[in-house]
């Protein structure tokens, strides 16, 4: 896994990191992508990993649960709660992994110009600890890698 570039990569405090990408799809196809079940399913997650559970109850209060699979049959478990949804502009919640501690404050920003769809996702820690614990994890490239398949299903949708 890598990060190809087309992700940007910030730490501008010590509890948040933040992720910009740009995608060629009008916003609302990008927020149904992380919204929808039959999409997520086909592009969240690094290349060689598939959405094994996909549960999205998309509503404030409502939640998620997903279960990443990787190529050697390992699994990664998260789950959240939705704090705040306002399609297709906006959405904030809560995240936590099954194998690693704390929970985090996610708000992803859909911020559409000319057809193109900026995406900023600012990821707010509990502790400088967990943050840096996440940053050395490699979450930067699988980010990266699951945008690029987002990038790819946008593509083949617009």
């Amino acid at each position: 896994m890598r990060n190809t570039g087309t992700l940007s990569v910030s730490t501008p405090t010590d509890l948040e990191i933040v992720m910009t990408r740009v995608f060629d799809a009008p916003r609302a196809l990008v927020y149904e992508a992380f919204s929808k079940p039959e999409l997520l399913r086909q592009w969240f997650g690094p290349r060689g990993w598939s959405l094994a559970v996909c549960e999205v109850d998309l509503r404030v209060g409502g939640g998620f649960r997903f279960v990443l699979r990787g190529p050697d049959g390992k699994e990664m478990g998260m789950r959240g709660t939705y704090l705040e949804l306002a399609p297709p502009e906006r959405s904030v919640h809560l995240e936590s992994f099954d194998d690693y501690p704390g929970e985090s404050q996610v708000t992803s920003l859909f911020v559409e110009t000319s057809g193109q769809t900026t995406l900023t996702v600012t990821v707010l820690y509990p502790s400088k600890q967990v943050r840096d614990a996440v940053i050395h994890s490699g979450m930067e490239h699988g980010a990266a890698e699951s945008y690029d398949r987002l990038a790819e299903l946008l593509t083949a949708r617009v």
